[in-house]
């Protein structure tokens, strides 16, 4: 379990443009190994990162294979909606992702429902394997330190063996939820946050250089065997105390 690297640049747009570099070199690099991409997606700042910057870029849409961290519990018309988000900058209207190879949950379903069914479509698409592991997770992470829908203080941080859970009381609205969890999470080859603006920056000392005490569910975020790098702008990570410009 490596130490985590950390990237400090000027502003949102290297941010950006640096997250959308490196998630092209893991694409193309697992294509050649492997055959395909396996990548986790989240909502919020990372969706307009990558929406914005990857459509540009060079690789073979045929191989990846796209999931997501975590989704809300919505109809795909509701704007909360982090599947409907993607689609319509990556598949739709010409976009370069083939609408098969990106799979969200189904809404149509209960909650609990919809866990189970797309825990059962991950476990298809990688064969069969009892724990996934992907080649990149793409995680968010909110003011309060949470990660993927595993918020402080909650059951669903303890969970050791189910790899898909659903979440019918998270605090942050919608309430409902399906979510990956660590075992899955710290099973993947390589996991990236990227932050920005400094009303980030204390949460982010909070996560990176902890005094003690619950870790956090995003300090959580440790591949065993792979490798977890923090994208951040200068303001994002005014309070760290060690940094690594680039």
């Amino acid at each position: 379990m490596a130490a985590p690297t950390i990237l400090v640049l000027e502003s949102e747009a290297d941010v950006s443009s640096k997250l959308c570099d490196l998630v092209i070199e893991k694409a193309n690099s697992a294509i050649e190994r492997d055959g395909k991409f396996t990548v986790g997606l989240s909502g919020g700042s990372m969706a307009k990162f990558l929406c914005n910057g990857l459509p540009s870029r060079t690789t073979d849409w045929s191989k990846w294979r796209v999931f997501f961290c975590d989704e809300r519990h919505v109809p795909f018309t509701d704007p909360e909606c982090t599947y409907t988000i993607y689609k319509s900058k990556l598949v739709d209207n010409g976009g370069p992702l083939p609408g098969e190879n990106i799979f969200p949950i189904n809404p149509d379903l209960s909650v609990e429902d919809a866990a189970q069914a797309y825990k059962e479509k991950i476990l298809e698409v990688f064969g069969g394997v009892d724990l996934p592991k992907f080649h990149l997770l793409l995680l968010g992470m909110g003011p309060d330190g949470h990660t993927c829908s595993l918020f402080p203080g909650h059951p669903l941080l303890q969970v050791t063996k189910d790899i898909i859970s659903p979440i019918s009381d998270s605090p942050k609205p919608p309430p409902k939820r399906v979510t990956m969890t660590f075992p899955m999470i710290n099973n993947c080859e390589c996991a990236i946050f990227a932050s920005c603006g400094g009303g980030k920056a204390e949460i982010v000392k909070r996560v990176l250089e902890s005094d003690g005490g619950e870790p956090l569910p995003a300090a959580r975020v440790k591949p065993t065997q792979g490798e977890l790098i923090w994208i951040l702008d200068k303001a994002a990570a005014s309070q760290l105390k060690a940094q690594s410009n680039i």
